[in-house]
């Protein structure tokens, strides 16, 4: 049987339900496909939170990798297979490397195969061509990204000579049913405001970030009529652009409260009627193409979602059940017809989730590309 370990975040961001349902995704989806699928996760800082670790163990045991998955300080495992074990199936084992988590390292040269995935198209091809080394793609046999785009003429990324292959996230359709389109209560998302990263300057422009696109919608709520609510990471230290939010309709909610586990965040998409987002501004003005793996719950779920454009209009349907838009007026219109078209829009967000997204599908196309099986 053929061994893949997937090098991916679950300990270094404690809590945070959502990068798990990303990583778990290629683990089970890969594992469906009839692959031996190993996890590894390297700590970041010099010591082991406990808190972290129990992240880490509650996730992996949860998707019944708790076995397989491996937790790394340094060079010791401090959960799951030891390192040894780890190292010595690594000749003969490919490894997904998930936004490069698994950096360089004795272990990492060891595998096969090094497959790079890149999630934040756009940051990570501008820190490549700076030369910075956060970038993480080097040492890698090929390159995946979800910007759908780079590499066409359509899209102003740099590519740097990498040959940069486009992969759909992939969301395990059995772990999102469809839900009944009982009809439209509000528009929600799930969101940091600011994101890890700062804004990024590169040939003389800087491009932006997501709070600067939610600006610019500011007054969706009052001029659509209709009922928004983000689940929003906000700092206190942006707490003027709190209070115009709140004094523009939009209905703010602790993420910590309502999609705190697994089950919370898949039970906070279920229970909206429909996604609205923005995008960080790099996706959008590089034109790269990036679509969200959040978005893909929303539509597996028979959720319809109204979000940004970044180009992805180029590779999926647009119109019905996937809607997007550019400026605040094409926004309106979208929550509209929503509203309107509810139970369409519903059915075929789920359709676009089936054809789409499907890990099935999606992760056997990546696997042909890859060399994989």
């Amino acid at each position: 049987m053929t061994t893949v370990v997937v090098g991916g975040t679950l300990a270094n961001k404690p809590g945070s339900s959502g990068e798990a349902w990303v990583r778990m995704s290629w683990v089970r989806g890969l594992e469906r496909l009839g692959l031996d699928v190993r996890f590894v996760e390297r700590l970041a800082g010099p010591d082991a939170d406990p808190e972290a670790v129990a992240w880490f163990e509650a996730v992996t045991g949860r998707f019944g990798i708790g076995e397989r998955a491996t937790l790394l300080l340094g060079d010791e495992a401090i959960a799951g297979p030891a390192a040894e074990d780890l190292a010595a199936l690594a000749p003969e084992a490919t490894l997904v490397n998930v936004s490069g988590e698994l950096g360089p390292s004795t272990l990492r040269e060891r595998f096969r195969r090094r497959i790079f995935i890149d999630l934040d198209p756009g940051f990570t091809q501008f820190w490549h061509a700076q030369g910075l080394a956060g970038a993480g793609v080097e040492g890698h046999d090929m390159h995946f990204t979800v910007g759908a785009l780079i590499g066409t003429p359509a899209c102003q990324i740099p590519t740097e000579g990498i040959d940069w292959h486009p992969v759909s996230p992939p969301v395990v359709l059995d772990d999102w049913p469809a839900m009944d389109p009982a009809g439209l209560d509000r528009f929600t998302t799930i969101s940091s405001w600011r994101g890890p990263f700062g804004p990024i300057e590169h040939g003389g422009r800087t491009y932006g970030l997501k709070h600067h696109e939610f600006r610019k919608m500011i007054e969706l709520p009052q001029r659509s009529g209709e009922r928004f609510e983000i689940a929003l990471d906000i700092h206190p230290a942006d707490g003027r652009d709190l209070e115009a939010l709140g004094a523009n309709g939009w209905r703010i909610v602790d993420p910590r409260s309502v999609v705190g586990d697994l089950d919370a965040f898949r039970a906070y998409v279920q229970g909206s009627g429909a996604e609205f987002s923005v995008a960080q501004g790099i996706y959008v003005d590089t034109r790269s193409g990036w679509f969200s793996d959040r978005t893909t719950r929303y539509l597996a779920s028979g959720r319809p979602a109204l979000v940004q454009d970044t180009g992805f209009g180029d590779t999926l349907p647009v119109g019905e059940g996937l809607v997007a838009f550019r400026t605040l007026e094409d926004a309106v219109a979208g929550a509209a017809d929503i509203a309107d078209r509810y139970a369409e829009h519903c059915r075929a967000a789920r359709r676009i989730a089936e054809e789409h997204f499907d890990a099935g599908r999606v992760l056997a196309r990546f696997c042909e590309q890859a060399g994989i099986g």
